[in-house]
Parts: structure tokens; C-alpha cells; sequence
């Protein structure tokens, strides 16, 4: 027997002792055996809590006990004694990379950049993988949005419908009324955006780049509300992982066909967190009852339980670089618990203090650099250094935020975007953020912004557009970079180097100079009103397919081998100010070296009109 705890204390040595042993035993059939898929108790880097929106139902009363659950079933006890290893078998885990040496306050996005303006209220956020100011958005309106940060432009947004009516009966199309959104989350590679919603279903979207957001697939996925969603590559098949009401977790293939019901839970199943670790894959979830539960990609039950602290809603992350697992969880009481744990023993290494006030939802939280957690409680923004219990520094991003305010940091861990009380998004940024959202703002992007979303220029500095505030903090302390002058290079040593093939033409100098939207080929307008593009493409080398300096692009032109080439005939190209703008889709390009301004299509480099 076990000694009883009340709910807010540790894991007690004896049961850590056996969790441990029973781990071990997973582990050593998982290095061993090549035919049969093991399972490794530790939890995985799972996205930001789904919702703080009506927490859900039927709570149950969990043991006072936090131990591995003690199966009665005789199957399970010769499975346990065939997998328990005869000698002591290490963990596999990521190797620790060099921590960064010095850190320091200046290190987390605490100045507030921007404020975005949803419209509704957010529920979820999620940055894209690679494109580190493109920010995917769900909120209780049921809109999937895609925010352009630095552009402070929504590039689209997806209002909630069924996509086929024909499918579902008219009693259950009924019945996804009032829905709003539980989770948005991006695919590893960026190609995939995912949505849960509170009624049934998730609508999956292929993204290419741009506002480029097309239906893929519809899933009625849960009886009642899909809780959570996450995309995972077991045996590299891509899938997506949902979870809901229902007590089910489930696994489906990109073409919708179900791989496997997971099923064990007794309560609402609250998150999904798939991982892996060399070449072993594995999920946990987390219900509401406070059970966390860990599952192999087979239908063969549960294999070890555990008891959250708080024993209610709880999500685990991992750090970045997979070597360190925390959770957030608060209890039926109001109480929160941000947690690291001990993988190896699957105990509590240590538990962070800063939580002042009981809570009515979930706290939210996530970390950043390897370093650094935080998490949205009592209107402001709580950090931790993750060595440190004591709370390290906190920020109400200048006021304007819920009592829990939902966050997601950026992969760099430069931005930070924050939900405020009235439907809008706060973006708080460190110095290096800052650079890169005026990198963004660059005067070549002018031309993209619509007459709406575009302010007039005054004194040559870009206005506030209609949908959004600049924080005077950061116009106070940054200094803005006007048109006509050159931003200075402060860290040289972040620049690379790339020659673009067919670009050494001594005789005709590049005037300008622009990005594609969507992230993977540059335009160059020569002085002789020649206009080139060079294009990455995904390959080994590059596996995101978008602009990067470690991998030379390729000259590309139509098969017809036309040039976009603007009229110069009668001009002066010495005094001529060349000029190129693109459309927001790519398709288009307007370009004029001092003559005639011409339209010309992107993918056939075919001249459209003149003027």
C-alpha cells in the first residue's frame, strides 16, 4: 500500500520506485524488439492548453493516492513480469544540447509591439514552425484566422460552416450550432493547419504560402466536443490525433481513415500529447479526472496511469530540445500547479510558486529557449527560468488582459502573442523581435497592404492601420527606420551568404529587391528593366522550402523561356527609379523601370496590360 497524500502534495518514493521499474521494463522491449512498437512513459510536447471556454463535464473524484495504478487483470500482470528487464536499462533520451551561457530578463518578450484586433474571443493560438510571424488563430466565433504579424494584416480567415451538408443529417447539423474553437495547430513541416471543435468535428486545411488556405478534410471526429488535436508521424505516416467528450482518443490518416480508438479513459479526455524519442512513438493524454494515461499506436488499452497533480485538467510540454517534461494543471478548487518532472522516476522534480489567486478555467502555459516558462494567470504574464522555482518576473503587457489570458510564444521565443479582454491579441516582443517584425515592415511590403488595411505614410513612417494599435512603449524605445535610410546591421554574425545563379551581370545592376509571399522565391529587378525569379524548392537539403541562404535557389522562367521585361525604350536608366510591387496571391507582378508601368502573370511571365 501506498501512503495517502492530500491532492496538492508530491509523488511519494515508494510509488515513484514502482512507476519507475514498471517504465524500465517498457523501455528495454522498446530498444530490443524491432517487431513490436514499445512505449516510453514520458509525456510529450503537446501545444497549449485547448480552452478555458465552460470546462467540461462530469468530473470525478480521483484517489488520494498518485501512483501507477495497480491492474487487477492477470494479462497484464504476465505482460508487466515479460517486460520487466533483468538488469538496469538506461532511458533513451535526448542528448543535452550547450545551454546558452548568460541569460537575463531581456531574453523573454516582455515590450508590447502591436495589437492585433480578432473580432472575437481567442481561444487558441498557434505560431507557424518556420515562419516565425505567421500566427494561426481559433476563437469563439468558430473562425480560423491567419494573421501576418509583421504585416499586422489577417491574411484570411475561414468562418465556421459544415462543409458537407449532404453527409451529416439535419439533426446533427442542428446540433453544431453555436460551436466555437477548442484547437489550432500547425503541422510540423507547415503544410497542414488543424481545428477542434467544441461539437464533433475538426476541418483540416492544406497551406502553400500566402493566404493560400484550401479545404482538406472534414472529420466528425468525437460525440460532443473534440477537446484537443495534435498531428504526430508515427512509422513517418503523417496523422492527426483528436480527443473529446466521448473519453475516446483517436488516431486518423491525412485521407480521414481511422488507425486506431483509444479507449481507457472514464472521464472527458482533456489533451493529447504524441511523441517520440528515437524510434519510439507514443501518446498521452490527460482527462479531466486528473488521470494521465500513456498509449502505443495499437488498440491494446492503456499501458501506465498517473495521477496529475491537482487531479483535474492538466497539459505536459516538453523544452524545445526534448530533454526536459513540465506540466500546468489547475484543480477543481482553483488551485494551479506548473510541475517539472523526473522522467526516469516519473516523479515531480520541482514545483513553481507564483500562482496568487484561485481560478476559475485553466491556466495556460508554455516555455521558450529551453530556458524559460510562462504561463497567463491574475491578468498578467508570469516567467519562471526553468532551474529557478521562484517566480522570476512578470508583465501585464500595459493592461487589457483576462484574468487568464491564453499565450503561445513563437519557435524562436522572440515573440509572444497574448489574448486581451477585448477580442484582440497583444504581440510582446524582445529586442530581436522587434528587428524582425521591422524587417516585415520593410517598404517593399507597402505595396501589399490593402486601401483598408493601409494607412497613408506621414513623414515618411508608416501609420497605425485601422485594425491595430502600435504600442507607444515601443515607438518610445525603438527607433523607427525611415524609408530612405539604411537599417544598420547589428549582428552581423546572424547574416549568410547566397549568389544567385544568372545574377553576376556586371552591366545591369539588381535596383530591386523582393521577397514572394509565401516564402520561397526572390524577385529582382534589374536597372535594364529585366526582371528575374529565383525559386527554393523542398528537397533534403531544405526541407521547408522557403528562402534560406544555406541552399542556392534555382533561375526560374516558363518553358517558353520568356523574360519579364519592362518598356525602357526612350529612358534615361541612370536617372530612372525602378519600382515593382506583388500581388498577395503571387500571381501577379507590376514592375516599371522609368518607362511604361507593366502587369505581368507570374507563371508565364506573359505581359497582361501596360499603362
Amino acid at each position: 500500500a501506498y501512503t495517502s497524500i492530500g491532492p496538492h502534495g508530491p509523488f511519494q518514493p515508494a510509488a515513484a520506485a514502482a512507476s519507475a521499474n514498471a517504465l524500465a521494463g517498457w523501455m528495454a522491449n522498446a530498444a530490443a524488439s524491432s517487431s513490436v512498437q514499445a512505449a516510453v512513459v514520458t509525456a510529450s510536447s503537446i501545444p497549449v492548453p485547448p480552452n478555458q471556454v465552460p470546462i467540461v463535464k462530469r468530473p470525478r473524484t480521483p484517489p488520494g493516492t498518485i501512483t501507477m495504478l495497480d491492474y487487477q487483470n492477470p494479462d497484464h500482470e504476465q505482460l508487466m513480469k515479460r517486460l520487466r528487464p533483468a538488469q538496469s536499462v538506461e532511458e533513451v533520451s535526448y542528448p543535452t544540447p550547450p545551454r546558452h551561457q548568460t541569460w537575463s530578463q531581456d531574453d523573454l518578450p516582455r515590450t508590447v509591439a502591436l495589437t492585433l484586433h480578432q473580432g472575437s474571443a481567442v481561444t487558441s493560438m498557434d505560431f507557424h514552425p518556420s515562419h516565425h510571424t505567421l500566427l494561426l488563430v481559433g476563437s469563439t466565433s468558430a473562425e480560423v484566422t491567419l494573421w501576418e504579424v509583421g504585416l499586422r494584416e489577417k491574411l484570411v480567415t475561414k468562418p465556421f460552416k459544415i462543409w458537407e451538408m449532404t453527409a451529416f443529417s439535419l439533426q446533427f447539423q442542428a446540433a453544431v450550432k453555436d460551436v466555437f474553437v477548442n484547437r489550432v495547430a500547425w503541422s510540423p513541416d507547415g503544410n497542414y493547419i488543424g481545428a477542434a471543435f467544441s461539437k464533433h468535428l475538426i476541418h483540416l486545411y492544406t497551406y502553400s504560402g500566402s493566404n493560400d488556405l484550401r479545404q482538406h478534410l472534414e472529420i466528425d471526429a468525437h460525440a460532443g466536443s473534440v477537446n484537443d488535436l495534435a498531428f504526430a508521424y508515427p512509422n513517418k505516416q503523417p496523422c492527426v490525433i483528436t480527443c473529446g467528450d466521448d473519453k475516446f482518443i483517436k488516431v486518423w490518416d491525412l485521407s480521414g481513415r481511422k488507425l486506431y480508438t483509444l479507449e481507457g479513459h472514464e472521464a472527458p479526455v482533456y489533451s493529447v500529447c504524441p511523441h517520440h524519442k528515437e524510434n519510439i512513438q507514443f501518446i498521452f493524454s490527460t482527462a479531466i479526472d486528473g488521470k494521465i494515461k500513456a498509449w502505443l499506436y495499437d488498440n491494446g488499452g492503456s499501458k501506465v496511469d498517473y495521477d496529475a497533480p491537482g487531479h483535474f485538467c492538466t497539459t505536459m510540454i516538453y523544452s524545445a530540445d526534448g530533454s526536459r517534461l513540465f506540466s500546468c494543471g489547475t484543480s477543481k478548487e482553483g488551485d494551479s500547479f506548473l510541475v517539472e518532472w523526473n522522467e526516469t522516476e516519473g516523479a515531480i522534480k520541482r514545483t513553481y510558486v507564483g500562482f496568487r489567486r484561485k481560478s476559475n478555467g485553466v491556466v495556460q502555459f508554455d516555455t521558450t529557449q529551453n530556458h524559460f516558462l510562462a504561463a497567463g494567470e491574475d491578468h498578467q504574464i508570469k516567467f519562471w527560468d526553468m532551474d529557478n522555482v521562484n517566480l522570476l518576473t512578470q508583465t501585464d503587457a500595459e493592461g487589457g488582459l483576462p484574468l487568464l489570458p491564453r499565450l503561445r510564444f513563437n519557435k524562436e521565443g522572440n515573440l509572444l502573442a497574448v489574448s486581451t479582454t477585448d477580442n484582440g491579441i497583444k504581440i510582446l516582443a524582445t529586442a530581436a523581435g522587434l528587428r524582425s517584425l521591422r524587417t516585415v515592415e520593410a517598404p517593399s511590403f507597402e505595396a501589399l497592404r490593402t486601401p483598408i488595411e493601409a494607412a497613408a505614410l506621414k513623414n515618411g513612417v508608416d501609420a497605425m492601420p485601422r485594425n491595430m494599435e502600435k504600442s507607444r512603449t515601443v515607438e518610445d524605445s525603438t527607433e523607427k527606420v525611415k524609408p530612405w535610410q539604411l537599417a544598420e546591421i547589428v549582428e552581423p554574425v546572424q547574416c549568410r551568404l547566397v549568389t544567385l545563379p544568372e545574377s553576376t551581370d556586371s552591366s545591369n545592376k539588381i535596383a530591386r529587391l523582393l521577397y514572394t509571399n509565401n516564402g520561397v522565391g526572390i524577385l529582382a529587378l534589374g536597372s535594364n528593366g529585366i526582371q528575374k525569379l529565383w525559386k527554393w524548392s523542398r528537397n533534403e537539403q531544405n526541407h521547408s522550402g522557403k528562402a534560406t541562404a544555406s541552399v542556392v535557389p534555382q533561375h526560374w522562367q516558363p518553358n517558353s523561356g520568356l523574360l519579364m521585361t519592362n518598356d525602357v525604350s526612350g529612358v534615361n536608366l541612370e536617372e530612372a527609379v525602378p519600382c515593382i510591387a506583388l500581388s498577395k496571391n503571387d500571381s501577379y507582378v507590376m514592375s516599371a523601370a522609368g518607362g511604361k508601368v507593366s502587369l505581368f502573370n507570374m507563371m508565364t511571365f506573359k505581359v497582361m496590360t501596360t499603362f
